[in-house]
């Protein structure tokens, strides 16, 4: 499935977060400084993941409410918000976030030559690290599009592909409501897709953590070994 960003609708504004962020707390749904809530057992471990960060705007409330509610997620970064915004690729880490790698400038790689989607996928590896982020060992392609060069450039620098099992559909304009649904769609080891810009992804979240505590899943890492969801090993 293709996911074709809306690039008009990422840079929504730091007020325009922190007012969701606002209205998610008025409704008790987010207390900024809680102790996260952590599920008692887990039956199975899924993959939630964020693509399109770092940002001043956006990822700050969409660490706050991870952590309030005790989910950690994979966020597949761009290396030019990365190299832009390298506070906020720390404190995804510092958050126990996974990072991966999303390419420099978002294009379509199977449109590009094999020197050009190396550049894409080194830069970015380069700037990540160069962020305090570590060394990339996941790679999402943008739009999920892949092919044999895609493939063998991700392997050249120890990427496993991750693309995903549910798509949110939350850059399409996707509710509330069924970004939720789509996560009770999620069984163990699979992977979904969401953006860390969609203001609706990040008013899901306090009701993604309910969703996977009633069917006993937890947010796990996801495996470079498979590039499925696993239970987190640090």
């Amino acid at each position: 499935m293709r996911a074709v960003r809306p690039l008009a609708s990422r840079p929504l504004t730091a007020a325009a977060t922190a007012a969701t962020a606002a209205a998610l707390a008025a409704a008790g749904m987010l207390t900024v400084g809680a102790a996260p809530s952590h599920a008692a057992g887990c039956s199975g471990y899924v993959g939630l993941t964020f693509d399109d960060g770092p940002s001043d705007a956006h990822t700050p409330a969409l660490l706050s409410a991870l952590k309030q509610y005790g989910l950690r997620a994979t966020m597949f970064n761009e290396g030019r918000y990365a190299a832009a915004y390298p506070a906020q690729v720390r404190a995804e880490a510092a958050a126990g976030m996974w990072i991966g790698d999303h390419s420099y400038t978002h294009p379509h790689l199977t449109q590009l030559s094999q020197a050009q989607v190396d550049s894409e996928i080194s830069r970015t590896q380069q700037a990540i690290a160069a962020a305090g982020g570590g060394t990339p060992r996941l790679f999402r392609p943008p739009y999920g599009e892949t092919d044999a060069t895609v493939r063998a450039v991700a392997a050249k620098y120890g990427l496993t592909q991750v693309i995903w099992d549910v798509d949110s559909q939350d850059w399409n304009g996707a509710t509330t409501d069924a970004i939720v649904q789509a996560v009770s769609r999620l069984t163990s080891g699979q992977v979904i897709l969401m953006h860390e810009w969609p203001a609706n992804t990040l008013a899901a979240i306090p009701r993604i953590a309910q969703t996977l505590a009633s069917r006993g899943l937890c947010a796990g890492m996801i495996s470079p070994q498979t590039g499925h969801a696993v239970a987190p090993t640090d």
